[in-house]
């Protein structure tokens, strides 16, 4: 039998410190110096940003005053009580170490938080071991390298962050391997995986993870402490919960029943903790500090809750319903802000519930946490990525600087758009001798042979652009400066896409001249209206 690895205790969580320093902590320790801690470190965004709504309702157990919880539901029918709640346990500045003990030495919680315990393994289900089984009734693990992000798996697993083979796996240290568990929960893949055998039927794909491919916003605080009570959600309808006790996974009597009916998809804890797809069990080595092998197959097959993330901003779709926004690994935070200031009655988009009703004043970063990846099996790149103190901004505390964040934001991207056109068409015009070059001509575009231009020429205009946005947020500065400011941007992008030994070519000198007058159209009046 391995040794324990309880994660009360164990030093899995990476942290920096008020003072600068960098140091690992576990569960009890992080919510006793959450005042004392700047930041989190874990270095893989998709576990961060579980991390976090595994800690969040934790903190709604524990944040407390006179008696009174974050996570009682009563107080919740009426918002401005659980708001008023909220303003005192801030004002406390730091979690009651006494309420911190008391939830980490529950009775019925002992053992739950051990990653390696034999019955109930901290987010995971020790039945696979018996249900994860080929056709003899062997045990049929998925692999290590499957558990580990970024590691490849079969014999065409692209090799990204290190040389990993099936045939030869590496042991995996138990911190990291709970940093893993995390992300595959709530960012892992759908489709085939580990057959599970629970009836006569062996069934071996499941559904997607209920964040992937999406990206997550928090309202950042100061230290660890603000930042957990900020990610408390404020109290939502989820369904019909009425009566039903909430718990999180560990909190569970018993582990879920895979071909039953889901639990109920209560607040705080099972919304934010409760709907996996996946289940998973990890292998330790002899002495429990380290994953050797693990298992990862689906949870249920039932149709997945549907429920308002609330970390995640919404779009609209062409079609008028709204969808999470999707991680985009080329697109700078900045480049969301709009979304994270202004009303939702207005515009495009909802705003996160967890931006919502903040405490005033609202001198805050937001922290944002996205994986690029397709609905199914391909991952591409994940990112972590922080403002600055932009909540002050919100409409409902400064109308102004967000109607001006969000006229800078789209000039911006129309820009950006009428810049990609233009090289376009400049690569059409340099290379086609075949295009009329007369004023009036239309110019068709292959969708398909784009030039290597506009490419070029994004890639060198959306960074300068970032620098030239948080120019234009500076106080005082006018809206009227926006359209000016980034057309030079753009025309700057597309000089150096070019490149000077390219201008004295005739073709590609009447190109360049096409394509800055389609850009700086942007900034001749509107025509009348008849």
């Amino acid at each position: 039998m391995s040794e324990a690895f309880d994660l009360r205790a164990e030093p899995w969580i990476p942290v920096r410190l008020l003072t600068g320093e960098s140091t690992r902590v576990g569960l009890r320790e992080l919510f006793e110096r959450a005042h004392e801690i700047g930041d989190v470190e874990v270095p893989l965004p998709p576990a961060a940003a579980g991390l976090m709504r595994v800690l969040a309702p934790i903190a709604a157990r524990i944040a407390a005053d006179d008696s009174e919880r974050l996570d009682d539901p009563d107080l919740a029918e009426d918002i401005q009580d659980w708001l008023g709640l909220r303003e005192r346990v801030l004002k406390a500045g730091r979690f009651d170490p006494a309420a911190v003990d008391a939830y980490f030495g529950r009775p019925d919680l002992e053992g739950r938080f051990d990653l390696f315990h034999p019955q109930r393994p901290f987010l995971q289900d020790p039945r696979l071991l018996a249900e994860c089984v080929d056709a003899k009734g062997a045990p049929n693990p998925s692999g290590i390298n499957k558990l580990v992000m970024g590691r490849p798996t079969g014999i065409n697993g692209a090799v990204l962050f290190g040389h990993f083979t099936d045939t030869a796996p590496v042991p995996v240290p138990a911190a990291e391997a709970a940093w893993h568990l995390i992300a595959q929960l709530y960012y892992g893949p759908s489709g085939q995986c580990t057959p599970r055998r629970i009836t006569t039927e062996r069934t071996g794909s499941g559904d997607a993870a209920p964040l992937r491919k999406s990206v997550s916003y928090f309202a950042w605080g100061p230290e660890l402490f603000t930042t957990l009570v900020l990610a408390v959600p404020v109290p939502q309808d989820v369904g019909d919960w009425d009566g039903v006790d909430d718990a999180c996974p560990w909190e569970e009597e018993d582990l879920p029943d895979p071909l039953g009916p889901l639990a109920p998809l209560t607040w705080p804890g099972r919304m934010l903790t409760g709907r996996f797809r996946h289940a998973a069990l990890l292998v330790p080595s002899p002495d429990g500090r380290s994953v050797t092998d693990a298992y990862l197959t689906w949870s249920t097959h039932q149709p997945p809750h549907q429920a308002r993330d609330p970390y995640q901003v919404l779009e609209r779709r062409f079609d008028g319903q709204f969808q999470p926004r999707e991680a985009d690994g080329s697109r700078a935070l900045w480049r969301d802000l709009d979304a994270l200031l202004l009303k939702d009655s207005q515009h495009d988009h909802l705003r996160p519930p967890a931006l919502e009703h903040l405490p005033r004043p609202l001198r805050w970063p937001v922290r944002a946490y996205g994986f690029d990846q397709d609905g199914q099996q391909k991952d591409s790149v994940w990112f972590k990525a922080t403002t600055p103190p932009v909540l002050q901004w919100q409409e409902e505390s400064d109308a102004h600087m967000a109607h001006h964040i969000h006229h800078c934001h789209t000039t911006a991207e129309d820009v950006g758009k009428r810049l990609d056109y233009a090289a376009r068409v400049a690569w059409k015009i340099a290379t086609d001798t075949t295009v009329d070059l007369s004023p009036k001509a239309k110019i068709t575009l292959d969708r398909r042979r784009p030039g290597p231009w506009a490419s070029a020429a994004s890639s060198r205009y959306w960074p300068a652009a970032e620098t030239t946005f948080w120019q234009l947020t500076r106080p005082g500065t006018d809206s009227d400066r926006a359209g000016r400011a980034f057309v030079d941007v753009a025309l700057t992008a597309l000089d150096e896409a070019i490149g000077p030994s390219n201008r004295a070519d005739i073709r590609v000198a009447r190109a360049r001249h096409k394509a800055r007058n389609l850009i700086l159209a942007l900034l001749r009046p509107a025509p009348a209206a008849d």
